[in-house]
């Protein structure tokens, strides 16, 4: 396949996704969810500036060395995920926020919107680095951490913040920050 044409096909696929992430927000816009729409409204602001994660590092610490040793490790999870997505990755990319319309059927399940870019999602990335760091080194909180994750992700979809590519970034980011401090905090112990 010469260059143009793979320049091309990677174009395509960028606009085929673009188009699927754009279609998910709204399909996720349009339905009525109001039972859902309080409880993920107050997780995503709880989510705000790693709060939950940072609370429950605050709980674990007060656990013993081995939960004490795994919510080091989350901080510092959140520490590298945060300033990737919002130092690096929101400056590079520079995505706007998802449009929500004046006459939006559910207004009553948005946060406000922040000043900053869409791409990557900040809480996302940073609510998983913290329960991916954690989860090894303590792996009773791996399960509850990983749903509480995955809930502050989608709930920032869901109350209109981001697109759902902006949430799929966010984790695979807070991924590759937990795995980079486990890594160096294995190495550390060798």
């Amino acid at each position: 396949m010469s260059d143009r044409r793979q320049k091309i096909s990677a174009l395509s696929l960028v606009h085929d996704l673009a188009t699927m992430d754009q279609a998910l927000y709204e399909t996720v816009t349009v339905t009525r969810t109001p039972t859902l729409d309080t409880a993920l409204r107050r997780l995503s602001a709880a989510a705000d500036h790693s709060k939950i994660s940072f609370a429950v590092a605050t709980g674990l610490a007060l656990c013993g060395s081995r939960p004490r040793r795994a919510a080091v490790l989350g901080v510092a999870a959140v520490g590298i995920a945060s300033a990737t997505a919002n130092l690096l990755g929101k400056r590079l990319v520079r995505r706007p926020r998802p449009h929500r319309a004046e006459d939006s059927p559910f207004p009553g399940r948005h946060v406000p919107m922040p000043d900053s870019a869409s791409f990557p999602s900040g809480h996302t990335a940073s609510a998983v680095a913290f329960a991916a760091a954690v989860g090894p080194a303590f792996p009773a909180a791996a399960v509850p951490l990983g749903l509480l994750a995955c809930a502050v992700g989608y709930s920032r979809v869901h109350t209109g913040v981001h697109y759902p590519g902006d949430v799929v970034a966010g984790a695979l980011l807070g991924t590759g920050s937990a795995a980079l401090v486990v890594a160096l905090a294995s190495r550390a112990d060798a």
